[in-house]
């Protein structure tokens, strides 16, 4: 089973740790330890097609962004590894689709013997495996399996399987290999050649089949992360893993586990699957290690392990290189090969604002027709605005970037609905979120972490702007009592502000709730009470049942009750989900063939120039208190930014320019 035997066809591996403990002079050296070996795994993960330092939005370079970039990272820490070599390079999905040169390639299609840009950069850098995250499914299966045909290495995933149309488990059969081993040369410290058989496990979040469950419905089933390792990382070792490596295009959750519940997030558990020895993860969007982690159970972040499992999570749209440096022994006794140490680090390609590497040449070279094929692509004009479409505030009030897409959806299922005798009399509202607002660390200083669409022409870049994913246009049938559920799980966006203190409070929770998950809902009104704690957790479970943030809910002017019917606008991830209340199959009554995007992209064709100023449906309740609140939000530190808070927000007062370049501003609510 150990691979270092084939190192030495001369001599029993006996004889070999006898000449070798002889002839040390390393008086610590292990008697039973015949070799040392440092191997090196690098990940890139959620590159969403961002091959290029391209801003497509802006028409602009930019640094923090690319795997061309990335590139210069991967080759950089190879080089530290020259004499050696011990370096293989993962890729955790999520990977053909996300910014415009995805949506180009998708638009126009791809052919036999046509390889897919993201293909052209990655066959240059040598990796040894990918894994397949949540996003690959959102153009189809055969899209996929056309654009990963050229990939010049293996793909995997152990948790989806064909769906055969039965209920038994035991004979489901496998849709994508679920793991590979890779048989590399590496060399000790001695200077010796050795082979280590690594193997490698990839999963993906069973939730694809709702997010994607018109691509996926009958054709494939999905099963729980942590059951499937446990059941394939024995096989793994069985057929000659050396050491196991997880790449889970999953999250983290602190939950208790059940595998009945297929958790979307279950990097965490798999630190539990005796015979892992290293976490790859993804799909949060977030770096492994960091502060955001702080307070996570279990974690080490100066260690960079989950429980005592050295893990890495390299950011987004290649920001970061993942790097975990293990230290490997061979033990003659137990003939095996373990892990005796490791050191993580997930490497930035920008730091304090600057660039650390340039774009690599090769690559650049390679994708620039793509690169100016996109460009061309994304100019193609629509129509206007006669206002700026800024998302600044859209955590802080009802917003433009926000009340465009909503506009655009509620008159689509208007539209859709005449002519149904038992739809076309429903009140028809619209659910629509911040995709763009500050970055998923929370850091507010770039402008490109924001939606900015400036007044004038608008073409399919703006649109794409707008609403960064491929989702479809789906509607669900809803009562006043899940209408108000759904606006109470969004309304967890935000921390409970203490009403008797003076001290600095954040508004926005961005950690604890991501912006996509903030809806806001057109075509009723209502406020958010802050003071409140938050009646439920990110994904809806109520955690405060007496907390009542969602007041004054009122729908043409009268009050929402629980049995009032409605019909909402929102998009097939939202609509297929079951998270928020008034989501899942059995409330879905429009299963719409156009993307969301598309949807927009005409509203603004058909109605030319738009206006979409704000109709100011919600906001905060007011705070009764007589201590002097000090509530903070933050923009970038810009003319653009400052100039539109200072047009949009009356009752906002700067207050200074933070560590991190940020313009923070105290929000006024108090009575």
């Amino acid at each position: 089973m150990i691979h270092s035997k084939k190192s030495l066809p001369a001599l029993t591996l006996l004889s070999a740790a006898i000449m070798l403990s002889a002839c040390s002079g390393d008086d610590n050296k292990k008697p039973d330890v015949i070799a040392e070996v440092d191997l090196r795994l690098m990940e890139t993960t959620d590159i969403h097609a961002n091959v290029m330092d391209y801003n497509y939005y802006s028409g602009s370079t930019n640094i923090g962004i690319g795997l061309v970039r990335t590139a210069t990272l991967i080759k950089e820490a190879r080089v530290e590894l020259t004499e050696m070599g011990n370096s293989v390079l993962v890729d955790n999905g999520d990977l053909i689709q996300g910014s415009p040169m995805g949506d180009w390639k998708q638009a126009t299609g791809i052919e036999a013997g046509e390889v897919h840009p993201v293909y052209k950069a990655m066959n240059e850098l040598d990796y040894v495996v990918g894994n397949y995250g949540n996003h690959e499914f959102n153009y189809g299966l055969e899209f996929l399996a056309e654009s990963v045909n050229d990939a010049n290495f293996p793909y995997i995933s152990a948790n989806i399987f064909i769906d055969d149309g039965d209920d038994n488990p035991d004979n489901d059969m496998l849709y994508f290999d679920p793991y590979h081993l890779e048989t590399k040369a590496v060399m000790d410290k001695e200077g010796n050649t050795h082979e280590i058989t690594i193997g490698f496990i990839g999963f993906l979040p069973p939730q694809i089949m709702q997010w994607d469950k018109a691509n996926l419905s009958g054709k494939v089933i999905t099963k729980d992360i942590k059951a499937m390792a446990e059941r394939f990382v024995p096989q793994m070792k069985e057929e000659g893993a050396d050491i196991v490596v997880a790449i889970p295009h999953s999250g983290i959750s602190t939950k208790a586990y059940s595998a009945d519940a297929l958790a979307e997030h279950s990097s965490w558990y798999l630190a539990d699957v005796e015979g892992i020895d290293a976490i790859m993860f993804g799909h949060s969007h977030l770096t492994f290690p960091s502060s955001a982690f702080a307070e996570t159970e279990g974690v080490d972040l100066e260690a960079g392990t989950i429980k005592g499992v050295p893990a890495v999570m390299p950011g987004y749209w290649g920001s970061h290189l993942g790097i975990i440096d293990l230290s490997l022994e061979y033990n003659v006794t137990q003939d095996t090969w373990q892990v005796v140490g490791s050191q993580v680090e997930a490497r930035a390609i920008v730091v304090d604002g600057e660039a650390t590497v340039e774009p690599d040449a090769v690559i650049a070279a390679n994708l620039e027709h793509d690169h100016q094929a996109t460009i061309a692509y994304m100019g193609t004009p629509i129509g206007e605005s006669t206002d700026d479409i800024f998302s600044f505030l859209a955590l802080v009030k009802d917003d433009p970037s926000i009340q465009i897409v909503s506009d655009a959806q509620k008159a689509y299922v208007e539209n859709l609905i005449q002519g149904d005798v038992n739809l076309q009399d429903l009140p028809v509202l619209s659910a629509a979120a911040p995709f763009k607002a500050c970055n998923r660390e929370g850091i507010c200083a770039d402008e490109t972490s924001f939606t900015t669409v400036a007044k004038g022409e608008l073409t399919l870049s703006n649109a794409a702007d707008l609403y960064l994913y491929p989702n479809t246009l789906v509607a669900v049938k809803i009562n006043g009592e899940e209408l108000k559920g759904w606006l109470e799980c969004s309304a967890s966006q935000f921390f409970q502000i203490d009403t008797t203190t003076t001290a600095q409070q954040e508004l926005v929770d961005y950690a604890g709730f991501p912006t996509y998950n903030f809806d806001v809902m057109d075509g009723v009104t209502y406020q958010i009470d802050v003071t409140q704690p938050p009646r439920t957790d990110r994904s809806c479970s109520v955690i405060h049942a007496d907390a009542n943030r969602i007041v004054n809910l009122k729908y043409n002017n009268e009050d929402v009750s629980d049995a009032q019917e409605f019909i909402v606008a929102t998009n097939n991830y939202r609509a297929n989900g079951g998270v928020f209340p008034g989501t899942g199959s059995d409330h879905i009554v429009i299963n719409s063939p156009d993307t969301n995007r598309e949807v927009l992209a005409n509203y603004i064709r058909d109605n030319s120039p738009v206006t979409p100023t704000a109709d100011g449906n919600w906001s905060f309740a007011p705070i009764d208190t007589v201590t002097n609140l000090t509530i903070v939000f933050r923009v970038p530190n810009t003319d653009r930014a400052r100039n539109f808070v200072a047009a949009q927000l009356q009752n906002a007062e700067f207050i200074e320019v933070n560590d991190a370049g940020e313009a923070v501003y105290e929000l006024i609510l108090n009575q």
